[in-house]
């Protein structure tokens, strides 16, 4: 009974003394990436402008005999300086992702995340964006509300 309370004490010591080494050499590798995350970074002041009501008909599937809507509202990210910028862009921001989501079934919208939509919708602008030599007064686009019917 005494050999068992020794071994388990000692396996207890030894777990303990291993943990702490771990730690101590995991906060040694990474003592100056926490360091520079506990410095706060100079936010970037930032404006949210909302397209609202984008509707787009949905291209139908072969077995579908109903026409389907999909309804979503957009916010963009913006720097305070491009916020102008961003609004007066909006309608050909509302045509570009009416163009990216027109290709897409009623099945295939449904099948998506949010977070999937928005990056389809994302790449759509960078390629209008890219393709006309001018640069996006947004950072990013984000999906207020969805609803597909």
């Amino acid at each position: 009974m005494k050999k068992a309370i020794i071994f388990a004490v000692a396996g207890v010591v030894l777990a303990a003394a291993g943990g702490g080494a771990v730690w101590w050499f995991g906060m040694r590798d990474t003592g100056g990436a926490e360091a520079q995350a506990a410095v706060p970074k100079e936010a970037v002041p930032q404006k949210y402008v909302s397209l609202d009501k984008v509707v787009v008909m949905l291209r139908r599937a072969p077995e579908e005999n109903v026409t389907r809507y999909m309804s979503m509202d957009l916010v963009f990210t913006t720097a305070i300086e491009k916020e102008k910028d961003t609004k007066e862009h909006l309608p050909l921001l509302r045509s570009i992702a009416v163009r990216a989501l027109a290709s897409m079934t009623a099945q295939q919208v449904s099948a998506m995340t949010i977070d999937e939509l928005a990056a389809e919708v994302n790449r759509a602008f960078a390629e209008d964006y890219d393709k006309a030599h001018r640069s996006k007064p947004f950072v990013e686009a984000m999906v207020g509300k969805l609803i597909v019917e």
